[in-house]
């Protein structure tokens, strides 16, 4: 169902005098504009409310607040404009502006007085009055022309958007009209008529109505998360690290040893299609620990066994439906392995003797496991709460019918690319050029496009979570957030990185509503847990 339902436009008479919140800004069509306050903001890392997120919730409940009203009163007018207020799909307005002639005549002579006041007009003293024949011919009249159209717009721009107040989203705001088209207008009329384009909040319905409050959540675990198997696994990792490697000489690959191998992969030969090569299947001087049988395609390890360095084996293996690379599931091969080097391990005896080495300050091999195994078990209820927090998301999004507007949608895409692009410059450190490829409004154009169902869905989560916030009227204290501010700011200051205080307090505040809701939706859903 359509929650913003396109409708035939009404016609408003916007009365003056009105006390209401300024406008912010106003963006004439400027695409993919930058947003300083998300690029570089990392939120602390010591919030526990922060680590439980597996996506940013960089909107939530204040995505959609109004404007803070201010103590700022309309410039009054001598008339009423005319405003046609046009609903369009996708939750955007149309206003189509009419400013009378005595608006526009007020306004005319309110910059001949300014013009007076300012200009330095040959043959008059400063200050002395100029007869309006001799300013104009001295200023020209384009520019008075030019100068009156300015003010009309600065003076009845807050009248005309007295109908959305309190709706429009922050940044949405664009005049369509073009100046010129604007300046015609105003010359051959004496009134001056603009259009101006606005997205307002968007409604959120949830099918069912208050379907929140009764969550049936199945949360998927992965095995490995278990805290004991993660311990062992951790202890065993440790130990091996104390091995020496021993080349094997005499016998062929069994299991404990570690292969170096050089794997090659085609598609196999079918009638009718090319054989090919299969890149992502594919590998040089891979070291394969036998131990991990378990995380290389099934069948693998099997095929290997007891083959000898510098031997080479071929064999065809087909890629599991359940494989990570979706690419490659149920994809039939034919690998080529050479091993060309092979190891055993040569480990030390198991005793309290390499306790310490196990891990620093211990003494036995029972306080090495103790330790670790209060470790994972940590890790294992941070990943629990990361999982059962995703599968809530996921739920919420399902349950909310919204229309999202273009300008959230292009808010919310610039945010991640920019989360992406930090991500990515930790992890490769770009280069000057390559990071401006990267930034150009082009390379965010086509990852907006490719991510657009991406992108809805993590909108579609932030408004669900901003609602229930509001329906639910949950709160945080203003001592978490001054903390959690303060911790910002410090990390900003240890990088000696710029940042913008009411931004950073702004983006806690989303943090902490996102939390809250959370917290409130695992205590009252019925959630069950299962392992994959």
């Amino acid at each position: 169902m359509e929650l913003c339902i396109s409708a035939p436009p009404t016609l408003s008479y916007v009365k003056s005098c009105v006390v209401s919140p300024p406008i912010s800004s106003i963006s004439l069509c400027n695409f993919l504009r930058p947003t300083k306050q998300f690029t570089s903001l990392r939120i602390s890392r010591s919030s526990p409310h922060f680590l439980h997120f597996p996506r940013k919730i960089s909107i939530c409940a204040r995505a959609v607040a109004p404007p803070a009203v201010t103590d700022t009163v309309k410039d009054p007018l001598p008339a009423d404009l005319i405003v046609q207020e046009i609903q369009e799909p996708n939750c955007r307005i149309l206003l189509k502006v009419e400013v009378p002639p005595i608006v526009c005549d007020d306004c005319y002579k309110r910059v001949i007085n300014e013009f007076m006041k300012k200009a330095k007009v040959p043959g008059f003293r400063p200050g002395k009055k100029v007869p309006e024949s001799i300013l104009i011919s001295y200023i020209g009249k384009d520019g008075v022309r030019k100068a009156t159209v300015e003010s009309i717009l600065k003076r009845t721009l807050p009248h005309a958007m007295s109908s959305v107040d309190g709706r429009a989203l922050k940044d949405s705001i664009r005049i369509t009209s073009t100046f010129p088209e604007m300046e015609k207008t105003y010359s051959s009329l004496n009134i001056l008529k603009y259009d101006i384009i606005v997205d307002i909040a968007p409604e959120v319905k949830w099918v069912p109505e208050n379907g929140y409050k009764n969550l049936k959540i199945v949360v998927e675990l992965d095995n490995e998360i278990d805290a004991k198997t993660a311990c062992e696994r951790e202890l065993k990792r440790r130990y091996k690290s104390l091995s020496t490697m021993r080349i094997v000489t005499n016998r062929g690959l069994q299991i404990g040893d570690v292969a170096v191998l050089d794997i090659s992969a085609t598609t196999v030969e079918q009638e009718g299609s090319e054989v090919k090569n299969v890149p992502a299947a594919e590998s040089k001087g891979f070291q394969f620990d036998t131990e991990d049988g378990d995380r290389v395609i099934p069948g693998f390890l099997d095929a290997i066994i007891g083959v000898q360095g510098g031997e080479t084996k071929s064999f065809p293996l087909t890629f599991p439906d359940s494989w990570k690379q979706e690419d490659l599931r149920g994809l039939p091969c034919q690998f080529t392995v050479e091993c060309k080097e092979l190891f055993y391990r040569e480990l030390p005896e198991m005793n309290d003797s390499i306790a310490d080495k196990l891990l620093p300050g211990s003494t036995t091999i029972d306080q090495v496991r103790e330790s670790l195994l209060e470790r994972c078990v940590e890790l294992e209820q941070t990943a629990k709460d990361q999982a059962t927090d995703n599968a809530i998301l996921d739920q919420l999004r399902k349950m909310i019918q919204v229309e999202i507007p273009q300008s959230l949608f292009e808010e919310q895409g610039r945010q991640l690319y920019g989360a992406r692009l930090l991500q990515i410059q930790a992890n490769m450190k770009l280069n000057e050029e390559q990071l401006a490829m990267l930034s150009s409004p082009k390379a965010v154009r086509e990852y907006l496009e490719n991510q657009r169902e991406n992108i809805e869905n993590v909108i579609k989560q932030n408004l669900a979570v901003g609602d229930i916030f509001k329906r639910e009227n949950l709160e945080f204290s203003t001592d978490e957030l001054v903390k959690e501010v303060e911790n910002s700011v410090a990390e900003f200051k240890k990088h000696a990185q710029e940042y913008d205080e009411e931004s950073i307090q702004e983006q806690v505040q989303e943090v902490l509503e996102g939390a809250k809701v959370l917290e409130w939706l695992r205590e009252n859903a019925d959630i069950q847990y299962i392992i994959k």
